[in-house]
């Protein structure tokens, strides 16, 4: 099986997934990671991706993504997270699947209103000792944890979050109507506590 996993920023599909995956004994893909992970040793792609938040276009992250599942054998038991983001991703992974015989389960697609995704995407940081992420108001960090040193990623600023919820409602939100009319859709409330989002998302898949 395989799941996609969608939302707008600050949803808390990475939280979700990773329930999900160690649930149901899945490959959990965060593309997102994965890609600003590559792009710190390709500048070009480092001044796209880590320091101007954008999205790197369609064809590169095809190839980015399938070098990294076909590396893995990852054609089946996995849940992807943050790709794909348009109608032209999601027909270009499903002719690749379909060739590896397999194809997408289930879209599970987290809801939350545009202020409920700038609150929490603003709330964000990270630690660069261990790359753990945190969120202030919904998984904050234990004591022992030194805040002072927690950081903010560029793209979860202000100007950079209003940039990517409308490249979200352009792109993205065509393709969760494409899956939605195919029977692959699965809503759920984004705007739940954690466990009552995992709870729900046990409930319909």
């Amino acid at each position: 099986m395989i799941f996609l996993i969608m939302g707008p920023q600050g949803s808390g599909k990475g939280t979700q997934a990773k329930l999900l995956a160690q649930r149901l004994g899945l490959f959990y893909l965060d593309v997102g990671a994965h890609l600003r992970k590559i792009a710190k040793a390709d500048p070009r792609l480092n001044e796209i991706v880590n320091k101007r938040g954008e999205l790197v276009p369609d064809s590169e992250m095809f190839i980015i993504i399938t070098d990294f599942l076909d590396k893995g054998d990852l054609h089946d038991n996995l849940i992807l997270d943050g790709y794909p983001r348009s109608i032209a991703q999601y027909q270009l992974l499903a002719d690749y699947l379909a060739k590896h015989g397999s194809g997408v389960t289930k879209a599970i697609f987290l809801q939350v209103s545009d202020e409920v995704s700038v609150k929490r995407l603003s709330a964000r940081r990270t630690d660069p000792a261990t790359g753990k992420i945190y969120n202030l108001l919904t998984n904050p960090p234990g004591p022992e944890v030194d805040r002072t040193k927690l950081v903010q990623r560029e793209d979860d600023k202000p100007e950079a979050i209003a940039e990517r919820l409308l490249h979200y409602h352009e792109t993205t939100q065509p393709l969760v109507e494409l899956l939605k009319a195919g029977g692959l859709l699965i809503e759920i409330n984004g705007e739940q506590s954690i466990a009552d989002i995992e709870k729900e998302i046990n409930a319909k898949i």
